[in-house]
């Protein structure tokens, strides 16, 4: 690893579900720009809804969402979090895959985007519990306007 790159985690042993997240979707973006250039240079768009949803369900919401868990670590040591987190990473693969199968075979395989749209939104009703549930409680065990990226010293 380069110099000053030195990560470490905030507690040994234990796998946060906010790294997990984090690291599946820079593979899905970098999946998903490179779809993205290949129908550019190939000047066909039929997959481009698939490849958008990709891009923004499956990286970018899910990036964010790993943000959120390494930012406020408690909210993300939660059973809760690794559920919404496992059904995002699941949800937001299936579902623009599931776009692309549909508009590739004239909408014979439906139930795919849909199941896959309806995990997602059940990750996503999850997390919006989590963050209600985080904040209504200070922080999840830090003072209000604190997490363990403003005092680098906490463990």
């Amino acid at each position: 690893m380069p110099a000053g790159f030195n990560v470490k985690p905030l507690h040994k042993g234990l796998q946060m579900i906010g790294s997990l997240m984090m690291c599946v979707s820079v593979v899905v973006l970098l999946v998903g720009m490179i779809a993205g250039i290949a129908m550019g240079i190939r000047q066909d768009f039929l997959l481009s809804p698939a490849h958008a949803h990709l891009n923004l369900v499956g990286g970018v919401l899910l990036f964010l969402f790993g943000l959120y868990y390494r930012l406020i670590p408690a909210a993300g040591r939660t059973l809760l979090a690794k559920i919404q987190g496992a059904l995002h990473i699941v949800g937001g693969i299936l579902f623009p895959i599931g776009i692309g199968i549909t508009l590739l075979a004239n909408h014979a395989f439906m139930a795919i985007p849909i199941i896959g749209s309806l995990v997602t939104l059940v990750a996503m009703a999850l997390f919006t519990g989590i963050v209600l549930r985080t904040e209504r409680s200070g922080g999840a065990g830090y003072p209000r306007g604190r997490s363990h990226i403003a005092n680098p010293n906490v463990a």
